[in-house]
């Protein structure tokens, strides 16, 4: 069994700055992907910025230059670092692993529960 959790998420002023964390724990071989996604209602999930293992680092247009996505070296654990935050950016954010268990050959889509953002005045 394979566990994202999330954490970080709140409310913050617009113009603010906030930092999420996304650490992976269970029976984990290897990652080779990792993301941020977000949603709010009604609307489908979108891709904020992604991670690939030996491959490019990759952003949503609209939050190239405010966000940045990193990781540690464990490759366990990914951060979300958003700045100039916009009420547009309140959403659940997600993040979402590919990660491969102990005795699979195979990388499988994990996500976490998801962590609110709320940008307010």
């Amino acid at each position: 069994q394979v566990q994202l959790v999330e954490s970080g998420g709140g409310l913050v002023q617009p113009g603010g700055s906030l930092r999420l964390s996304c650490a992976a724990s269970g029976s984990i071989f290897s990652i080779n992907v990792m993301g941020w996604y977000r949603q709010v209602p009604g609307k489908q999930r979108e891709l904020v910025a992604r991670i690939v293992r030996g491959g490019p680092t990759n952003y949503a247009d609209s939050m190239k230059g405010r966000f940045s996505i990193s990781r540690n070296n464990a490759w366990n654990t990914v951060y979300l670092q958003m700045n100039s935050l916009k009420p547009d950016d309140t959403a659940v954010y997600y993040c979402q692993m590919a990660v491969r268990q102990y005795g699979s050959a195979v990388y499988k889509e994990t996500w976490g529960q998801g962590t609110q953002v709320t940008v307010s005045s």
